[in-house]
């Protein structure tokens, strides 16, 4: 489902979606409007514009933040007109899976922004790239990051993009195992331990995005 007030831009992304053969269950205009829709459709993914009616402040982040406390694991696909680093973090800060946050200029890229949404209803996380860039701009001065490499840094910033192993190492053109040992050493020097299983990928996103995963 959809929630954009922007009538031209929604009637947009339900053309781009049936393109794809993704059906779009119902939309709306407003945030308070995308719970009501959610909670009766129940859909595997929502598509959220960050700044709707009424103040077109950030209604939809709000209700997008509503409905992952109301139904946990919902996949949600923020869009947004700005960098707001903000919101990218306050909507993974309850957990990275199914959770993407893209700048709207990314839906003109048909084919990336088709793979991000069914990365994300698949239980992927896609961060931004410009937003990732302005996250690193802020470093802290205790950043858990300063133990990587720039490499193994390279590699956790397409990790937070939801590049899989596969893709990242076409992107860097190096092997698939090469990128295993950087995100094994990526791993331990955030002390994800492997007790924590398959969260730890999500975790290190988390890490990254300066969250505290405890």
């Amino acid at each position: 489902m959809i929630a954009e007030d922007s009538v031209l831009l929604r009637e947009g992304l339900v053309r781009l979606l049936e393109d794809a053969g993704i059906e779009t269950a119902a939309t709306v205009g407003d945030g308070p409007g995308l719970l009501g829709v959610v909670e009766e459709h129940e859909p595997d993914l929502a598509i959220v514009d960050v700044r709707m009616p009424p103040s077109f402040t950030d209604e939809g982040l709000r209700a997008a933040l509503a409905v992952r406390e109301r139904r946990p694991g919902t996949p949600i696909l923020v869009l947004s007109q700005y960098v707001e680093e903000r919101y990218a973090t306050d909507l993974i800060g309850g957990g990275a899976e199914g959770v993407g946050y893209l700048l709207k200029e990314r839906v003109s890229d048909v084919a990336e922004f088709i793979d991000a949404v069914r990365r994300i209803a698949a239980g992927g996380t896609v961060i931004d790239p410009e937003v990732i860039g302005q996250l690193l701009g802020r470093r802290r001065n205790d950043d858990p990051l300063d133990a990587l490499t720039p490499r193994e840094r390279e590699v956790l910033a397409l990790m937070a993009q939801g590049r899989s192993n596969a893709a990242i190492a076409e992107d860097l053109v190096v092997t698939e195992g090469a990128v295993e040992k950087h995100i094994s050493n990526i791993f331990m020097k955030l002390n994800l331990q492997l007790a924590q299983g398959g969260h730890r990928r999500v975790m290190a996103v988390l890490t990254y995005l300066g969250r505290d995963v405890g």
